[in-house]
């Protein structure tokens, strides 16, 4: 029995040591790529924001000048699933008391937030142009984005770009220690980009009504990035 336990732990120690001979004998290399895309999607939220000491008319007036928004957005062109409620507050508007127990509600607050979603991103303009015409009086933010095909494409692109810098790498530091890459053990991806958002973009309601001129919008620039650590095996 003491034989036969001996021999058991000889024979774990020499799989132990086989183990840490194969992890030793590998390289770590992180590589990461870069594409530069151009935005095929816009999402441009607005909202209309009415006020009044009664807060029925309020909303009321709220609901009515939003109707006119949206049927005006509908006639210009837009998909009306393309347009999406995502806001909605009503909230009462204090008078200046001295302390806070003297405080009387002067008027209530309606705003109601709309987002509308673009295929066609050199629209953005048009669509804030003929929402202010309509009733829109607060801008709330314009948001570049890729659509799902865009982005799949460009980050395969970074994928690539990431794997060669990283097989460079790789290739450098074996041939300093003058071994050869035989094969790849495993890879880890990473990757992410972020949409180009401009928030409380700023706008004169009144001059926009009355000008000639659309509003420009441009996109800018989406980068996406994509980050690949692979564990190469040597010899």
């Amino acid at each position: 029995m003491v034989a036969v336990a001996i021999i058991a732990m000889a024979l774990v120690g020499c799989a132990a040591a086989a183990d840490d001979t194969s992890n030793a004998n590998v390289i770590h290399a992180t590589g990461t790529g870069n594409i530069i895309g151009t935005p095929d999607r816009a999402q441009v939220t607005f909202s209309v924001q009415t006020e009044n000491a009664d807060v029925k008319i309020a909303q009321a007036e709220n609901a009515q000048k939003m109707n006119n928004v949206v049927n005006a957005l509908v006639n210009s062109g837009i998909p009306r699933d393309a347009l999406k409620t995502t806001g909605y507050n009503i909230y009462p508007v204090y008078d200046d008391a001295k302390t806070l127990l003297d405080q009387k509600v002067k008027t209530y607050r309606v705003t109601n937030t709309l987002t509308v979603t673009l295929h066609d991103v050199t629209k953005t303009g048009d669509v804030i142009d003929v929402a202010v015409a309509n009733g829109i009086n607060q801008a709330d933010s314009i948001q570049f984005m890729l659509s799902d095909e865009q982005s799949q494409v460009l980050r395969t692109q970074a994928l690539q770009k990431a794997v060669v810098r990283a097989r460079a790498d790789a290739d450098t530091v074996a041939t300093a220690m003058g071994t050869n890459i035989t094969g790849v053990k495993n890879a880890d991806i990473t990757g992410s980009y972020s949409p180009v958002l401009y928030q409380n973009y700023q706008y004169d309601g009144a001059a926009m009504k009355s000008a000639a001129a659309p509003t420009p919008i441009q996109p800018g620039d989406v980068t996406v990035t994509a980050t690949v650590t692979i564990t190469y095996t040597i010899r």
